[in-house]
C-alpha cells in the first residue's frame, strides 16, 4: 500500500499555480541587469574558492587559458573565460564581440524540472557547439571537482561541529532526493 505524502498539497498548488500564470509573468520577473551581473561575479567566486582546493583542475584550467565557455538557459547568458592562473573570470560585456569557443546549452526550460533533475543527482540535457576538447575538461571539472562545505565551516566553528552540521545536511538533501524520486517514479496499478 502506497502511503501520500503529507506534502502533496504543496505539489498540487504549484501545478495549480503554474497553470494559471499570466503568458507576460515570466517577462515581469526578469531580474535588471545590475543583478544578474551581480549574481555571476558571486557565481565566478565561489567557483574559484572551490578550484582553489584543487590544483590539478587549475593545472588543466591553465591550458585553456584565455579561451570562454558560454552557458545558456531560457533567455539568460553567463559567459566567462578561464585565467593564466587556471581560475574563472566573468568575460567582460564591453569587449568585442569574440565567439566563445565553447557553447553550453540546457535544454530544460522550466526552472521545476532543472531542480528535480538536479535533485535526484543527474546532469540536466545540454546541447554542446564549441571545441569538443574544451567541453571535454569541463566535463572532467563537473565530473572531479566537489566543493567540501565540512573544511569550509571546519574554519569557522572547529572539526566536530562542522562535521555534524554537514552530516545532518546530508540526510536532509538525501530525504529530499527520495521525496522527489517517490515524486516522479510512476506508481504501479494495484
Amino acid at each position: 500500500m502506497a502511503t501520500q505524502s503529507p506534502f502533496s498539497w504543496l505539489s498540487d498548488a504549484a501545478d495549480k499555480l503554474r497553470a494559471n500564470l499570466p503568458a507576460d509573468l515570466p517577462q515581469a520577473l526578469t531580474p535588471p541587469p545590475w543583478a544578474v551581473q551581480e549574481l555571476q561575479q558571486r557565481v565566478v567566486l565561489f567557483l574559484n574558492h572551490v578550484l582553489m582546493q584543487e590544483p590539478a583542475a587549475r593545472e588543466r584550467l591553465q591550458r585553456q587559458r584565455g579561451r570562454s565557455v558560454q552557458l545558456h538557459w531560457r533567455d539568460q547568458v553567463f559567459q566567462c573565460q578561464f585565467t593564466p592562473a587556471g581560475l574563472l573570470d566573468v568575460a567582460p560585456a564591453e569587449q568585442p564581440a569574440k565567439a566563445p569557443d565553447l557553447v553550453l546549452r540546457v535544454s530544460e526550460t522550466s526552472p521545476f524540472a532543472l531542480a528535480r533533475t538536479v535533485l535526484q543527482g543527474d546532469k540536466p540535457a545540454i546541447r554542446i557547439e564549441g571545441d569538443v576538447q574544451l567541453a571535454a575538461e569541463v566535463n572532467w571539472l563537473i565530473d572531479h571537482v566537489r566543493w567540501d562545505p565540512e573544511e569550509d565551516l571546519a574554519r569557522l566553528i572547529d572539526d566536530a561541529p562542522a562535521h555534524t552540521l554537514v552530516q545532518t545536511g546530508r540526510r536532509a538533501v538525501s530525504a529530499l532526493r527520495d521525496f522527489v524520486q517517490q515524486r516522479t517514479t510512476p506508481k504501479a496499478p494495484s
